[in-house]
């Protein structure tokens, strides 16, 4: 996703605000339901202050979390490419936790670690942990024969192969991850908020919710939709220098 790609995506909204307007207009839907655009940009500008603090909230969980989750990531991706006895231990670990839905772990993470950001921020880095893991480490395995045939030749040190030939080589696998992630973090804090919270975008859509304030919550989902694409757009312009700084083509 690069900024070149925004006129498009501008499109695509304004013509999703339009259908939208429209289903309202034809269906004479009651606003408790589903409250029109012009409705919810009211509520937006009616309780700018309240959502903000929210968003700050949120924005946090997620940064720290994709922050954590990418450098836990990365450290496993490494640790498995180092040793024979970890891919053998640790692989059908990974891969074993993947059959536990990740929701079902937020209760647990309230209960164990509280209502405030430290569950949130561990929901965040589950959901994204695989994702950066698995994407970094199909990279490092599938690095390109000549590159390893030329480390061989100059009998490169293994550690040394693997930070100087197969890590650049795996950043653009890295970078899919990392792209991926962007998008899943806000999803896990915000499921950590339904669960349990005092703060956050996802409190926030419940409690209008529950005192019937669809329009709230409507402007909440909003500004949480900016939020992830804003995130994706930050982390894709970070990728893209990276990617380039390793000598391979820009990705979208």
């Amino acid at each position: 996703m690069r900024l070149g790609q925004l006129p498009d995506i501008l499109a695509t909204v304004a013509c999703l605000i339009l259908a939208w307007q429209l289903v309202v207009w034809l269906t004479g839907v009651p606003a408790f339901i589903l409250p029109g655009p012009v409705r919810v940009m009211s509520a937006l500008y009616d309780n700018a202050g309240l959502i903000m603090w929210h968003t700050l909230i949120t924005a946090t969980e997620v940064v720290i979390g994709l922050v954590l989750g990418t450098a836990c990531g990365i450290s496993t991706a490494l640790y498995l490419m180092m040793s024979d006895r970890a891919r053998r231990l640790l692989l059908p670990a990974l891969v074993l936790s993947q059959t536990v839905p990740v929701f079902a772990l937020a209760p647990l993470l309230t209960l164990w670690l509280g209502y405030g950001l430290a569950s949130k921020i561990a929901m965040t880095v589950l959901i994204i942990y695989f994702p950066v893991t698995s994407t970094f480490f199909d990279g490092l395995r599938t690095t390109p024969g000549g590159y390893l045939d030329l480390a061989r030749t100059l009998r490169s040190p293994h550690l040394s192969t693997l930070l100087q030939v197969r890590l650049p080589a795996a950043l653009p696998s890295l970078s899919s991850g990392v792209r991926l992630a962007a998008v899943y973090a806000p999803i896990g804090a915000v499921i950590g908020e339904w669960v349990g919270a005092s703060n956050g975008l996802g409190y926030l859509m419940l409690l209008a919710n529950g005192r019937v304030k669809t329009d709230l919550m409507f402007a909440a989902l909003i500004v949480l939709c900016v939020l992830t694409i804003t995130l994706r757009f930050a982390v894709s312009g970070l990728c893209s220098g990276m990617t380039r700084w390793a000598g391979y083509p820009e990705q979208a």
